[in-house]
This record gives structure tokens, sequence and C-alpha cells, in this order.
């Protein structure tokens, strides 16, 4: 029984403030059709707290499925309802393989140049 607890939780999501509206998404493990539901939770959560620019952080997602690609999909459209976006930053290896393969790579890509703030006048 011991053995086996440590498969229970195969994907996590955690999310630090940024400024403003901006939250930073840190996914880790599989994403996958037993854990999509959980990101999209996290996302509707965010949503209706008023954080509509959601920055995902795929660093350390060591797997992403048809289901995992929905749920950004998906949760960027709700951030385009809601005026803001979602974009997916630090993939690697069979995630980043995926998201170039769906095109979700050029799609959501996070460029920091494109923040009108970047361009303040100091």
């Amino acid at each position: 029984m011991a053995g086996s607890r440590g498969n229970t939780l195969t994907f996590t999501v955690t999310h630090a403030q940024r400024d403003g509206t901006e939250v930073c998404l840190r996914l880790a493990g599989e994403l996958d059709l037993s854990t999509a539901p959980r990101l999209t939770t996290a996302i509707d959560g965010l949503l209706a707290d008023g954080r509509v620019h959601l920055l995902m952080d795929l660093g350390e997602l060591t797997f992403c499925d048809s289901t995992g690609i929905a749920a950004f999909v998906r949760g960027d459209n709700a951030c385009a309802d809601a005026g803001g976006w979602l974009r997916l930053t630090g993939a690697t290896g069979r995630v980043d393989r995926v998201l170039r393969m769906t095109g979700l790579a050029d799609v959501l890509r996070y460029e920091p140049t494109a923040d009108p703030a970047s361009h303040a006048h100091h």
C-alpha cells in the first residue's frame, strides 16, 4: 500500500501572483485525461477572481496529451472572453514537441516584449 501512494499525484498546479491581473501557473507532472480537469478548475477559479492574464510555466510538465492541449485552448478562449490571455512558456522535450505539432507553440507563445508596460519610457 505504501508504495502506491506516490502515484496518486502525477500532476500539480501552483500559482504565484504577479502584478495586477497577471498570474503565473507552474504545471508539473503529467497533463492528461485524468488531470486536465484540475487545470481547468484552476483556470476558472482565477478568472472568477479577476485574474485574466495567465502565464503557464511548463518547465516541470513531463507529459501532455490532446486533453491537455484542449484544456490550454479552452483556457485561452475563456481568458480572451474575459479580456485577457493565456500564454505558455518553458516547455521542453515531449511537451514542447506536442505543442509544436499542434501549432499551439506559435499561437500561445509567451513574448515578454509584447507587454506594453515593457516599452514604457523611464
